[in-house]
């Protein structure tokens, strides 16, 4: 009688033999055979051997290899969207990153599965993979990553999406299923708040890559979730060109689907894109964190902080700013990047000393907001920056401060006095409107923007609701 940890395995490895055979044949066949239902039949397979409850096990690395295969290269709709979910729903089951807690006085401990499967090489600096990778068969290196995103940059930047072309579909969902590895590994590492596992995670060593030019690789992502913005709030039929087919019926169907599944697929890649941006800006936070408590060493080698090439990327081209604030939407990095970006261009006193009575605290919104008090410092912004890009700023800025406070941080307070509560919303609200009240007072043709009605309207509605 055979050992049930050892039937087990053999029966298990007998499976994946005949999955890798099921792959292998939908490989090998002419394109013009049954290949679309072969691989089908392969994925529900992997899936049913995986996730089903007879099994509950993960799949061998070339399983996944196969299917990470079939998302990179599929010509079919329905298989990179099956292989993409499927990939999705493994990584949720059997994660390689985790943070595990015996008890629920006992801290939690991060658990790291070194052996599983993960879609980029082990050294993200080895440059053995590179021949695997360019079949498209093996692992990401940086520099293939790199190549994704100039990819993605330059399908969103087109004047025209063609509907009939699955290439958009198939490279924007690899890009957001690899936001997701990203994400699964990086936040567990960060919530464990240790340096030393979140500069091993996926992303740090990524960013530090030799392969890539960081900066280039962070505007292009800029460039996305600007040009996203643009399409996304715009007329996307105007940018999708719907090849119109005389052919049958079912043919027009078809391209009608292909359009709808690439306008929620550039929804999601806006989410991911966001996402990322995030991770890197809370990366950099870590990082000058362990920087001041004397953790970081010469191998952690200083790249410019995400957020001062966001900053200058805006300051350089001002139509960018209501493109990115209109789609960037985590409350803290949103105010963060707001009060730096007011902080460049206001005026501030010569000297500055604690006698002085109309000392200004510019690093808060609320400090950036008593600017708007001077007539003269007033002016001199809006010939630096534009009278626009303030009402974008001042409105969003409010947007992400009001957010903040209405979710109960406290710590957050427009003046940074920890009062919160209602009375920090509705001095909010107060300290905004007069902003804005004597920003818009020093040019009586000013145009105000519907962005900055519906911020007046809300404080003043807030204010009305609270008095």
């Amino acid at each position: 009688m055979l050992n049930p940890s050892y039937g087990e395995r053999w029966n298990r490895t007998v499976i994946d033999d005949n999955m890798l055979a099921m792959f292998d044949a939908s490989e090998t066949k002419d394109p013009h055979q049954d290949t679309l239902d072969d691989r089908i039949a392969f994925l529900d397979v992997v899936r049913a051997s995986s996730i089903g409850p007879e099994y509950g096990k993960p799949p061998t690395s070339k399983i996944f290899g196969a299917v990470f295969h079939m998302l990179r290269t599929g010509n079919s709709l329905e298989i990179i969207v099956r292989s993409y979910k499927l990939l999705v729903d493994l990584d949720k089951h059997f994660p390689r990153v985790y943070l595990s807690q015996s008890s629920s006085n006992s801290p939690s401990k991060l658990v790291v599965a070194k052996e599983a499967w993960s879609p980029f090489i082990n050294c993200l600096d080895n440059g053995t993979a590179e021949a695997g990778d360019k079949e498209s068969s093996g692992p990401l290196d940086p520099s293939s990553f790199q190549l994704l995103i100039e990819d993605v940059a330059e399908i969103i930047s087109g004047t025209k999406l063609q509907a009939a072309n699955v290439e958009p579909l198939r490279k924007m969902l690899l890009f957001q299923y690899l936001v997701i590895v990203f994400e699964d590994d990086f936040l567990p590492r960060n919530a464990s708040t240790t340096w030393n596992m979140q500069r091993e995670s996926l992303l740090s060593l990524l960013l530090g890559s030799r392969k890539i030019n960081y900066k280039s690789l962070m505007k292009d992502c800029l460039a996305i979730i600007c040009q996203l913005s643009q399409l996304l709030h715009g007329e996307f039929s105007n940018h999708l060109e719907l090849q119109q087919s005389t052919q049958s019926k079912l043919s027009r169907n078809c391209h009608a689907a292909l359009s709808l599944s690439l306008f929620g697929v550039l929804k999601d890649t806006c989410v991911s894109i966001e996402k990322l941006l995030v991770m890197i800006m809370n990366l950099d936070m870590a990082r000058k964190k362990a920087d001041m408590e004397g953790h970081t060493t010469r191998a952690d080698s200083p790249r410019t902080p995400l957020m001062e090439i966001i900053l200058d990327e805006l300051a350089y081209n001002k139509d960018s700013v209501p493109l990115f604030f209109k789609t960037f939407s985590e409350p803290k990095l949103k105010l963060e990047i707001v009060v730096q970006y007011l902080g460049k261009y206001i005026t501030k006193p010569s000297v500055r000393t604690r006698k002085t009575n109309d000392y200004i605290e510019y690093e808060t919104f609320g400090g950036a907001l008593k600017c708007f008090s001077n007539k003269t410092g007033i002016k001199s912004l809006m010939k630096k920056i534009g009278v626009d890009v303030i009402q974008f700023l001042l409105a969003h800025g409010f947007q992400a401060q009001l957010s903040i406070l209405s979710n109960g941080n406290a710590d957050a307070n427009i003046s940074g006095d920890k009062e919160g509560g209602v009375g920090a919303l509705v001095d909010l609200c107060h300290a905004f409107i007069s902003a804005f009240n004597n920003f818009i007072n020093t040019d009586a043709h000013m145009e105000i923007l519907s962005i900055g009605k519906e911020a007046l309207f809300t404080a003043a509605t807030i204010i009305a609701a609270k008095s």
